[in-house]
C-alpha cells in the first residue's frame, strides 16, 4: 500500500514544512503570512501529485518534472504564493528587450522568502541541518535563477549570510529590524 504510505509522509511533510514556515515568520512579525503560508498545496492540483511522486527527501515537484517535463502543481503553486520569486516573472516593457524579466518583490515577501528556505532545509536535512545549508542551496541554484530580480536576489542572499555565519536569532533580527523595519 506505497499510496497510503505516501499520502501520510507527503501530508505530514508539507504540514510540518507550514508549521515550521509559521513559527519562523512570527519570530520575524509576518503573522498573517505565517498563517497563510502553502495553504495551496492542500488543494487538489498541488496535493494529489505531491502524494503520487512523493520520496521523502526532496520535492515532489522535483521527480514530477524528471518523468513528465512539467508539474502543474507546481505552475499552480508559485502562480498563487508571493514569496516564490518565480510568482514576480513579467515580460519587459522594453521594447528592445522582449525578455521576461525578474521584478522586484516587496520586503515581506523576500522576508517569507527566507523563512520558506530555512523551513524546507530544516526538513529535507533533518538532523544534518546547518545554519549555511540554505545558503548553499541558494548558491548551488543561483545559475538557474537569472530571473529572479538583482536587488531580490541581493537581500536574500545577505540574510541568508547573516544565518549562516551569525544563527537564527541574528538571521531573525536582521529581518525584523533591517528588512521590515520593525522593532
Amino acid at each position: 500500500m506505497r499510496i497510503f504510505k505516501n499520502l501520510k509522509g507527503h501530508f505530514s511533510t508539507i504540514t510540518h514544512h507550514k508549521m515550521l514556515v509559521m513559527k519562523t515568520c512570527f519570530k520575524v512579525g509576518l503573522y498573517k503570512q505565517g498563517l497563510l503560508h502553502d495553504l495551496s498545496k492542500y488543494t487538489p492540483i498541488e496535493f494529489i501529485p505531491g502524494v503520487i511522486y512523493y520520496q521523502g527527501d526532496r520535492s515532489p515537484i522535483n521527480r514530477e518534472k524528471e518523468l513528465k517535463t512539467c508539474s502543474r502543481g507546481w505552475l499552480h503553486h508559485k502562480g498563487r504564493n508571493l514569496h516564490h520569486f518565480e510568482y514576480w516573472i513579467d515580460y519587459s516593457i522594453n521594447p528592445t528587450g522582449g525578455k521576461l524579466v525578474g521584478m522586484k518583490m516587496p520586503k515581506k515577501y523576500v522576508a517569507e522568502m527566507f523563512c520558506d528556505r530555512l523551513a524546507a532545509s530544516k526538513v529535507y536535512r533533518g538532523q544534518d541541518f546547518q545554519p549555511g545549508d540554505p545558503y548553499q542551496f541558494f548558491q548551488y541554484g543561483k545559475k538557474k535563477r537569472l530571473l529572479m530580480h538583482p536587488a531580490t536576489s541581493e537581500l536574500l542572499e545577505t540574510i541568508l549570510i547573516v544565518l549562516r555565519d551569525q544563527g537564527e536569532d541574528a538571521a531573525f533580527d536582521y529581518v525584523r529590524r533591517e528588512v521590515l523595519g520593525k522593532k
